[in-house]
C-alpha cells in the first residue's frame, strides 16, 4: 500500500501544478475593495476523502478564491477522520464545511449550521452509490460467499458517520441479512475509502465499503490496484454532499458564499478552465447548485431507518423497552423533519 501511495503522490503533484499555476497570478480582489476585510478567518472544515494533506491541497485554490469573493480570510481544517471533523464542529472550531449527508444533518440540526449549496458531479446523477469491493481472485468471489460466512472474512469499512462507508451498507445489505457489520466479521479496519480499497487490493482485507464516486477516483489514481478489484454490491442512489455555513453569519455573507459556490467553474475562458481543473480534482465535481436544509431530508430518512432497524433487531429486557426506544426514534425523526423544513434566514 505504501508503494501505491508514494507513486500516486508524484502523479498528484504534477496534476495540481497546472491548476495552481493559474491561481498564483490572480490579483487579490479583496484588497481592492473599499471595505477592509474582517480579521477573523472563516474556518472551513473538509471531509477526509483521501488523506488530510491531499484533501487540503485539493481545496486550496477554491478556498483562496472564496476568500477574495467574501472579503474574509479563510483558514482550512483538514483532518484524518470523520470523527475528528465531527469533534471540531462540536467544539465550534468550524464555521463552514463540506460534509456528507449524516454529518451535514447533525451540523444543521445540532450545531446551528445551514445548507447553502450541494455538489453536482459530471455524470449528472442526483447522487452516488455505496459499493462493496473484493478482489477478483478467489476465495471471495460472490456476494453470497460474503453473506453466507461473514465470520470468515476481513472487512475494511468507513467510520459510523460515513453514509456510503457504513450507514447505507449496514441498512440496505447487512442488517436485512442479520449481519451486524461491527461484530460479525473475522476482523475489521476503519479508514477512508482510498485506504480501504488499497487494503483489499493488497490482500490486507477481503472486502471493503466504498462508493461509486470514490471508486472512479481510485481507478484514475491507482489503476494497477483497481484492476485487482471487483464490485460485489451497490446500493440505491445516495444524495450528494453539501456546503454548510453557520447560521450566526449574516444572510448577506451566506448569500455571497452561495453565489460564489454556484458560479465556480461556470465561466468561459482560461479562468473557468482552471476552475474546472480544480473541481475535477475535488472528487470529479462539475460544480455546485444552490440548496437549503430541505436537501438533507433523504439523509434524515436514512438515519431514521438505520436507527429503527437497529432497535428492531437488538435484544431488549422486554417489549416495553423496545417500544419506548422506537417511540424516541419516531419523535426524533419528526423533530428533524420539522427543522429541515425551516427555511428562515
Amino acid at each position: 500500500m505504501l508503494a501505491s501511495l508514494r507513486r500516486f503522490a508524484a502523479v498528484h503533484t504534477a496534476f495540481r501544478a497546472a491548476a495552481l499555476a493559474f491561481f498564483v497570478g490572480l490579483p487579490l480582489v479583496a484588497a481592492a475593495q473599499a471595505t477592509p476585510p474582517e480579521k477573523t478567518p472563516v474556518r472551513f472544515g473538509i471531509l477526509p476523502l483521501g488523506g488530510a494533506f491531499e484533501s487540503r491541497s485539493d481545496w486550496d485554490p477554491l478556498l483562496a478564491e472564496l476568500s477574495r469573493a467574501i472579503n474574509r480570510p479563510v483558514s482550512v481544517l483538514s483532518v484524518n477522520s470523520y470523527e475528528a471533523l465531527e469533534q471540531a464542529i462540536q467544539r465550534d472550531e468550524v464555521d463552514m464545511a463540506f460534509l456528507s449527508g449524516k454529518m451535514a444533518l447533525d451540523a444543521v440540526t445540532q450545531r446551528r449550521m445551514k445548507v447553502v449549496a450541494q455538489v453536482v458531479r459530471h455524470d449528472g446523477l442526483p447522487g452516488y452509490r455505496a459499493l462493496l469491493l473484493a478482489r477478483k481472485t478467489p476465495p471471495l468471489n460472490t456476494l453470497k460467499d460474503l453473506l453466507d460466512q461473514p465470520d470468515r472474512w476481513r472487512i475494511a469499512r468507513g467510520e459510523k458517520q460515513s453514509v456510503s462507508g457504513f450507514i447505507v451498507p449496514q441498512l440496505q445489505l447487512f442488517l436485512p441479512n442479520h449481519i451486524v457489520m461491527e461484530t460479525r466479521f473475522l476482523s475489521e479496519v476503519v479508514g477512508t475509502h482510498q485506504t480501504n480499497a488499497l487494503a483489499v487490493a493488497n490482500n490486507e482485507a477481503d472486502v471493503a465499503t466504498n462508493n461509486s464516486a470514490d471508486f472512479e477516483r481510485f481507478k484514475l489514481r491507482f489503476p494497477a490496484e483497481a484492476q485487482r478489484l471487483q464490485v460485489l454490491w451497490e446500493s440505491d442512489l445516495i444524495p450528494h454532499a453539501q456546503i454548510v455555513v453557520r447560521r450566526e453569519y449574516s444572510p448577506e455573507l451566506r448569500n455571497r458564499v452561495q453565489a460564489f459556490m454556484i458560479g465556480y467553474g461556470r465561466a468561459k475562458g482560461p479562468r473557468g478552465d482552471a476552475e474546472r481543473v480544480v473541481l475535477k480534482s475535488l472528487h470529479d465535481l462539475a460544480g455546485f447548485v444552490a440548496a437549503d436544509n430541505s436537501s438533507l431530508q433523504p439523509a434524515a430518512k436514512l438515519a431514521y431507518q438505520l436507527a429503527k432497524q437497529n432497535a428492531v433487531t437488538a435484544q431488549w429486557v422486554n417489549d416495553a423497552a423496545r417500544q419506548a426506544r422506537l417511540q424516541r426514534i419516531e419523535n426524533g425523526y419528526a423533530e428533524q423533519v420539522s427543522v429541515l423544513k425551516d427555511v428562515a434566514p
